[in-house]
């Protein structure tokens, strides 16, 4: 696997709301450029040799350098991950690198997390804006929405067309001032559980 760059973005939030923060919220990301594995071969059958050769590498690439960028695991409280095909590439090719055991556990290990990592996975022209959703990386407070966020940054000259941009992304904690709740009040108040069905002791 050819990876032609590396990129860190970081992003602290001093205020929001015309207020200042209790404490800065950082958000960041590393991404890296790869060549896409299965550029100019056509409709390629089975991805998983390319997938499995490519996650590890990924995953050592990016997981340590994200880690450091938030001063370790312990500040790291929500976590995503994204990919972009370039127009040469299928979706699928952005989508098999991320969506991935090989890759996945590698950030959760790293992060110290256990819980699901949202994502994107997009096709897109050079430059496009690369999203990242994140959640709580603790499976026990992954409905936490404070921690329902997103960082987003580009690459000016990336995904060229046979290329993917993966990346993944942190935040050392839940919004500025954050106040709209959580599912369990919402439950509450309504009556019923997250599917719709009455709760059997709503008070």
């Amino acid at each position: 696997m050819f990876i032609r760059k590396v990129v860190d973005y970081v992003e602290d939030t001093i205020a929001e709301g015309g207020r200042l923060a209790a404490k800065p919220l950082r958000m960041a990301a590393c991404a890296a450029v790869i060549r896409n594995p299965w550029a100019e071969q056509g409709f390629v059958e089975d991805l998983q040799p390319g997938i499995h050769q490519a996650a590890r590498v990924l995953g050592d690439a990016l997981v340590p350098r994200l880690v450091a960028l938030m001063g370790g695991p312990e500040g790291i409280e929500a976590y995503g991950k994204a990919a972009v095909t370039g127009s040469g590439g299928e979706i699928e090719h952005a989508a098999g690198l991320i969506h991935t055991l090989h890759f996945g556990n590698a950030f959760r290990a790293g992060a110290q997390g256990d819980s699901f990592l949202p994502f994107t996975n997009k096709r897109a022209g050079v430059g496009t804006a690369i999203t990242i959703p994140m959640t709580n990386k603790s499976e026990g407070r992954k409905g936490s929405r404070a921690h329902f966020l997103t960082v987003e940054f580009h690459v000016p000259d990336a995904p060229a067309a046979d290329e993917i941009v993966v990346a993944i992304g942190a935040a050392s904690g839940g919004r500025p001032h954050h106040r709209i709740g959580d599912r369990f009040l919402d439950m509450k108040m309504m009556g019923v559980d997250q599917a719709g069905r009455p709760l059997q002791n709503p008070s």
